[in-house]
């Protein structure tokens, strides 16, 4: 019996040491980086009976002169469409899921974006690239940082620039021209 005690007190000091943290740095050499540049538009509809936009949280601010509808910390989800070109009837390419924040409370107003784009056919299907940037939309064109990806752009990084194609109260579609590097 003294025997088997000792055998489970050095078998139970074993398994702590097992399970202690563990790192190993390996050198990393990649392949060469590929760079894709993708073309597409951005549909967002504002409000009707398919909206891809819903704000779900809102400051409750009580100044006199905030006049605005979407007063700054206003947090909304979206569920954009992304489609080959900017008509109604173009190709749907993927989505764009994320969270938008209105951060400024000034005569201009600045969104600070977080955008999944999910691509679900073509090439890239099953891939998605995530932007992460402030997006002035009173700037004409704006470029948005891409921060990762996963599937083909695993690893991915670059940039795209966004530009208004068409606006008014229900309805905004978005020309983005992307840039990414990866592996």
């Amino acid at each position: 019996m003294k025997r088997l005690t000792w055998i489970l007190i050095l078998h139970l000091f074993s398994v702590s040491v097992q399970s202690q943290y563990y790192t190993e740095s390996l050198p990393y050499d990649p392949e060469e980086p590929k760079v894709t540049n993708l073309h597409f538009f951005l549909h967002e509809f504002l409000s009707g009976s398919n909206p891809t936009v819903a704000m779900i949280a809102q400051a409750n601010i009580t100044s006199s002169d905030n006049n605005s509808s979407v007063p700054f910390s206003t947090i909304f989800a979206l569920d954009d469409i992304l489609k080959t070109g900017p008509e109604d009837n173009s190709e749907v390419i993927g989505n764009a899921q994320g969270l938008g924040i209105l951060i400024a409370d000034t005569n201009t107003t600045n969104l600070l974006w977080y955008w999944d784009f999910g691509f679900i056919t073509g090439k890239f299907n099953g891939s998605s690239i995530s932007m992460f940037s402030r997006n002035p939309t009173t700037v004409t064109v704006r470029e948005l940082s891409v921060v990762g990806g996963r599937g083909k752009f695993r690893m991915a990084k670059g940039f795209a620039q966004l530009k208004d194609y068409s606006r008014n109260d229900t309805t905004i579609i978005a020309e983005l021209n992307v840039t990414v590097i990866h592996y």
